[in-house]
């Protein structure tokens, strides 16, 4: 089979990762390793869809508060969800105290239990808290939060399909994706995606550049000691898994950037 371009591996990354209306033409590892690359591109879009919605509102007086109440539903929209059911159900399996198999399918189950409810609401009253500081610096402190913060979540999914890290399952999202991405291109896109959001805290100064560059940085550092959680407590990463680790990326940038704000 050929190698897959460019095209495929955006199709690929839209096609599972937004809802947008796109056809993956190829559904194998080679298309798997260039989507998960192309991954925080999807990121970006999303991102872009949510700071208009963000900034659109408060260019019609709403709060900063329902501003950021509007750009964080924007991406659980553009994932049907799915981002955050992973979170919940990953949440779920951590915390149920069973074994690797037991604990995979109380993830598989449709409903959420406490451990899952628990995280979905403190994640996204944190997110929402966050945007809020952001917007109420101005739009074009929330606006840009968000773009870094649908990004780097993105990019933790990169990051988690890079070689060396095992499916748990032999079927779904999960089993798909694991191991695609070389560790040199995984590093790679991470140095690339850190430096896009140092680029875009340049009209800040030096402070907002490091600042950008940190949350991205410790946003995928935190997602990568969920990940070696996972790793060891159900024996490898999960579609869901996968969607945890974007929600917890999310949530540490946006956390790290309101944090920084006050420093600055």
């Amino acid at each position: 089979m050929p190698r897959p371009t460019p095209a495929d591996g955006l199709r690929f990354a839209f096609g599972t990762l937004t809802v947008i209306p796109v056809h993956v033409r190829r559904w194998d590892r080679d298309a798997a390793r260039a989507g998960m690359l192309c991954a925080p591109l999807a990121g970006l879009v999303v991102g872009l869809g949510a700071a208009a919605a963000g900034s659109a509102l408060l260019a019609l007086g709403a709060s900063p508060l329902l501003a950021s109440v509007a750009a964080v539903a924007v991406p659980a929209a553009a994932t049907r969800g799915l981002h955050l059911d992973g979170l919940a159900d990953t949440a779920d399996g951590l915390g149920s105290g069973k074994a690797a198999d037991d604990a995979l399918r109380v993830m598989k189950q449709s409903d959420i239990g406490p451990f899952g409810v628990i995280t979905l609401v403190l994640t996204l009253l944190a997110q929402v808290a966050a945007l809020a500081e952001l917007y109420d610096e101005s739009w074009t402190h929330g606006a840009a939060a968000t773009v870094v913060a649908a990004t780097a979540a993105r990019l933790a999914l990169t990051l988690a399909a890079r070689t060396g890290v095992p499916a748990a399952r032999p079927e779904g999202l999960g089993a798909a994706v694991a191991g695609t991405v070389p560790t040199p291109a995984a590093v790679a896109v991470l140095a690339a995606v850190t430096a896009a959001a140092g680029a875009a805290g340049v009209p800040g100064g030096a402070p907002a550049i490091a600042h950008n560059a940190a949350a991205v940085v410790l946003g995928c550092a935190a997602a990568g000691l969920l990940l070696r959680r996972c790793v060891r407590r159900f024996g490898g990463v999960t579609g869901d898994v996968f969607g945890g680790l974007a929600e917890t990326t999310c949530t540490t940038v946006l956390l790290v950037l309101a944090l920084g704000q006050h420093a600055q």
